[in-house]
């Protein structure tokens, strides 16, 4: 069951048993914490943070505009308010890039940092074409919503798993969207910066599907790249939510990861 900051008001999910530092997961564009349910159960021994940003989910937006520092600052609240010193960081989409400012402005925090479906320096056919889903969006959203769970999924999965497509497509229509039109725009005028890439001193694990047409694996191998203390892992057969769709192979990648940063705690 979820909580509510009472001060900050960010809606999460916080399970602390033991000592063990927190994985803290962050979700993508237009969803919820939800979609980190298979790593919720997956880590059952772990203390685990889940929440929904800023315009999302039970996360009220009060301002009329939203940026990477309230994304920022949300995180840091919600630590602070946990009291939650150290932290490994998992970020997912546009929670990567989340992930990826907090690290450059806040590595004293992590333990370590995983950065998946991340985008990195988009092309100009690829700048056009999310521009393209972000106006369909405005102007179509049940069929913007189809064609992200195609891309997201393989047809597959969605054939086999229509109680999962159901619930990530009513995950999307529940969002405001206004709300959602404002933290896509973030995402869709995204400009990558090297230099702060180069403040990320974290041990890093960037990973993405191996048929993710939106943040592909030559995003992250250059992504990868970028950031010293990095390794990239390409989930076979995966696309955008393969956090989903391969959980076990996901999970036993980031277990691995974590368990070998333990001494970065």
């Amino acid at each position: 069951m979820s909580v509510s900051s009472e001060k900050y008001k960010t809606d999460y999910v916080y399970k602390n048993f033991n000592q063990s530092v927190p994985i803290v997961f962050i979700h993508g564009v237009g969803l919820t914490k939800e979609i980190w349910e298979p790593q919720i159960n997956f880590f059952k021994n772990q203390n685990i943070l889940a929440y929904d940003l800023i315009g999302h989910g039970k996360t009220p937006l009060i301002k009329s505009s939203v940026n990477f520092e309230d994304y920022n600052k949300q995180l840091l609240n919600l630590i602070n308010e946990l009291e939650i010193d150290k932290m490994h960081l998992v970020g997912f989409s546009m929670g990567a890039l989340i992930a990826r400012h907090f690290a450059a402005s806040h590595g004293y925090r992590l333990s370590s940092l995983v950065l998946h479906a991340s985008i990195y320096k988009r092309s100009e056919d690829q700048q056009r074409v999310v521009q393209n889903r972000f106006e369909l969006i405005k102007s179509d959203r049940p069929a913007a919503k189809d064609r992200a769970l195609r891309r997201w999924f393989s047809e597959e999965f969605i054939k086999e798993n229509k109680d999962i497509y159901d619930k990530i497509y009513n995950m999307l229509d529940d969002n405001d969207l206004g709300n959602l039109l404002r933290a896509y725009k973030l995402y869709v005028n995204y400009e990558d910066n090297d230099k702060e890439l180069g403040d990320i001193l974290s041990n890093t694990l960037v990973t993405t599907g191996q048929f993710d047409v939106a943040s592909t694996t030559d995003m992250s191998k250059k992504l990868s790249e970028r950031i010293k203390q990095s390794k990239y892992v390409e989930i076979p057969n995966g696309r955008h939510l393969c956090n989903i769709e391969c959980d076990e192979v996901f999970n036993k990648i980031l277990e691995g990861f974590i368990d070998k940063n333990y001494d970065q705690a």
